[in-house]
Order: C-alpha cells, then structure tokens, then sequence
C-alpha cells in the first residue's frame, strides 16, 4: 500500500495537463476565447509548477516529504474546484480558471518531484530500482489514459474536469496519510546559503553538459504536449470527432511513448555508452518523424508517422533522467533533478502557445521548425556528452558523473 500511495502521486500530475488537452478545442468555444488563450490553460499550470519545484524541493529536505506532498495535494485539489467553480458562478470565468490553474501549477510541484525523493528515502537497492520502475509506470500509464478519462468526462459537461481533480487528490491525500511513514532525518538540511551556492557549483563545473541534457529534456516536453495540442484541435476541427474516440486517438502516440520508455529504463541500467546511443537514435527518430509529417494529411498516416517519433521520444527521456539523476553526488542531486523537473515543466509550458502560433503561421513551417529543432539537440547531445567505458578496477559505486568527458 506505501508503494501504491506513492504511485498515486505523479499520477495525479499527468491529470493535470493532459486530461484537459481532449476539451481545450471545446472551452476555446464556450468561453469565447482565441486559439493562444486556451493554450494558456496548459502554460500557466506549467510555469507555476517549473518556478514552485525548486522551492517545494528544498523545502522537503529540510522539513519532510509528507508535509510538503499532502499540503500540495490539497491546493491542487482546490485549484481545479475554484476552476469548476468559476465557470458557471463567476462573473468573468477565464481569469478565475487561471487562477485556478495557477494554484494546482504551485501543488503541482509538490508532486511527482517529491514522490521521487521519497521513493529515494524509503527504498534502497533493487528494491529502489523497483518501486522508481511502478513510479515511472504510474505516470506512464496516467499520460495513456488521462485523454480517455478527460474525453469521458466531457460528455458530462465540459468543465467536469475541473470537478475530478479534487477527487484525485482525496484519494492521493488519504493514501499518503495512513501508508506512508517517512524515516526521522539523520543530519541536518542544508541551509537557504548552501542550497544556492551549491547550485552556482554545479552548472560551473558541469554546466555544458547539464545544459543540454536539460534542454533535450525540455525538447522532449515542448514536441510531445504541442504536437497532442495541434492534433486535439484538428481531430474536432477537421474530422469532427470528440468524445471517447477523440481520446482513445490522443492516447495511442503515448501509449507508445510510455511503452518504449518502460522497455528502455528497465535495460539501461548504468550503460553509459548505452544511454548516449539511445538518446542520439531517439533524437533522429524524432526528426524523421516531423520532417515527414509535412507530406500526410490523412489520419491514419498521420498517426502511424507520429508514433516513430513518440517512440523517439521514449528512448530518450529514461536515458535523460539516469544521467541526470546517477551523475552527481548525493548531496547536489536534489538540485539538479528538481531543476531538470523544472525545465521540463516549462517545455509542457511552451509548447501549445507556440504551436498554436505556428498552426496559424504555416502548417509546413511548423512540422519543419519542430524537427530542425530535435535535430539541433541530438547534434548537441552527440557534441558535449561524452562517455567511457567503466574501468575494470572501478568501482560499481562510483558515481555516473566519473564516467562522463565532458567537452
């Protein structure tokens, strides 16, 4: 049941952007609002969760997971009431909705980021790789069927959403507060001093490389959340199709996405060499993707297309996260992971704005922009990660960051 709660975690931050990418098209309607507007809806969630991260990070470690996860539980929970809540009792409904959204961004970062350094504090060893497995799983599988379940709820109403995500949270809330019990800390936290200074540190010495798996990171986000935004908007535009249907369609590049990326954190182990392979091919699989998307039209091609570079995208997030995650000491991890949570947050943050930009600009532009992008990024990662293999005396306990030659 401890692991069960801790999985409910970042399952409920999946629901927060992408079980309302299936209604946006609908809201844009109801709401009388322009095409960049809506997208807000995603952006703002986003950046206040990216700025929040580090804060509630730093927080965790000097207080304790628990008092930093339940509170951010609860506000998330009261963000998507206040949101339900404006669009029928309200006079002015979208800005109380960003309102809304704002406060679950700030609960938002309180979430999954945590349930990493939490899953950390209680496990150790294979055990460890276990639980952070079903953890990754339960994100997985929340970015599989949060189009599903936004989709289903819409044919309620179209704002039901809203009203879901304090249920969500009640049962994330209650698990949390009965199955998990944290250990007492054994040292005393790092000062607000320490905790910046050793962030000046970090990207001094090892900011060329941090950079751009940051950036791949966030390259990653920004391609997956604007490509499901522009595909919302052309199945009910184009194809007239919402509804379950309409989910069931934005969860297939996922379902892959999440299929590839468990298949690939689970063979991955420490191979360095491995890692950087995989996230070279996923890159190039992405760019091949988007540059060939210019040529279909149709659906099913379409979505056939798309799907290669979804399973781009799977080969590259794990590779990320175990570089990032294995190559710094224990005692700057929490740095630079709540960091790298941030920057992704402000990938997901991006993308539907831009792309909704470029829909309007040019439909060729924008596929051809999108793929120099992820080609400029695989080149970078070719550029400055470099690896060696392990020496036969070092030791298995080194850290990852020893293997890496930086440029």
């Amino acid at each position: 049941m401890t692991i069960v709660a801790i999985g409910s975690i970042p399952l409920i931050l999946v629901l927060g952007n992408s079980m309302l990418i299936p209604v946006l098209p609908q809201m844009q309607k109801e709401l009388g609002i322009n095409q960049f507007q809506v997208s807000l809806v995603i952006t703002v969630f986003s950046v206040a969760a990216a700025v929040s991260i580090p804060v509630l990070g730093y927080l965790s470690d000097r207080f304790s997971r628990k008092a930093i996860i339940v509170p951010a539980l609860i506000l998330y929970g009261i963000g998507g009431l206040l949101a339900g809540l404006a669009t029928t009792w309200f006079a002015n409904p979208y800005m109380w909705i960003m309102v809304g959204r704002v406060m679950q961004g700030i609960g938002a970062a309180g979430t999954a980021p945590i349930a990493m350094a939490l899953t950390g504090d209680l496990y150790k060893g294979g055990q460890q790789s276990k639980v952070l497995g079903l953890v990754e799983a339960s994100n997985g599988f929340g970015k599989v069927i949060s189009p599903i379940i936004g989709s289903l709820l819409a044919l309620l109403f179209w704002y039901a959403a809203f009203y879901a995500f304090p249920i969500f949270c009640l049962f994330s809330i209650l698990l949390t507060i009965f199955f998990v019990k944290e250990k007492k800390q054994k040292k005393e936290p790092p000062s607000v001093g320490k905790y910046i200074k050793g962030l000046f540190t970090i990207f001094k010495n090892e900011g060329r490389w941090l950079f751009t798996a940051y950036l791949a990171g966030a390259t990653c986000l920004f391609t997956l959340f604007g490509i499901l935004f522009y595909l919302s908007d052309v199945l009910e535009l184009q194809y007239k199709i919402d509804g379950v249907l309409k989910g069931a369609i934005l969860a297939i590049p996922l379902l892959f996405m999440t299929t590839t990326s468990y298949i690939t954190g689970s063979k991955i182990g420490k191979n360095m060499p491995l890692m950087k392979k995989l996230i070279l091919i996923g890159t190039g699989l992405m760019t091949i993707s988007f540059a060939t998307l210019v040529f279909f039209e149709s659906l099913v091609p379409f979505i056939s297309i798309l799907v290669i570079s979804s399973i781009g995208t799977g080969l590259v997030l794990p590779c990320l996260n175990s570089l990032i995650t294995g190559s710094v000491n224990a005692a700057k991890r929490g740095f630079v992971t709540s960091l790298y949570g941030s920057v992704r947050f402000l990938g997901v943050a991006i993308g539907p704005p831009i792309f909704g930009w470029l829909m309007n600009w040019s439909r060729t532009g924008m596929f051809l922009a999108t793929a120099s992008l992820t080609l400029v990024v695989g080149l970078l990662c070719l550029a400055l990660i470099h690896v060696k293999k392990k020496k036969p005396n070092e030791s298995t306990n080194d850290s990852l960051f020893n293997k890496l030659q930086l440029t």
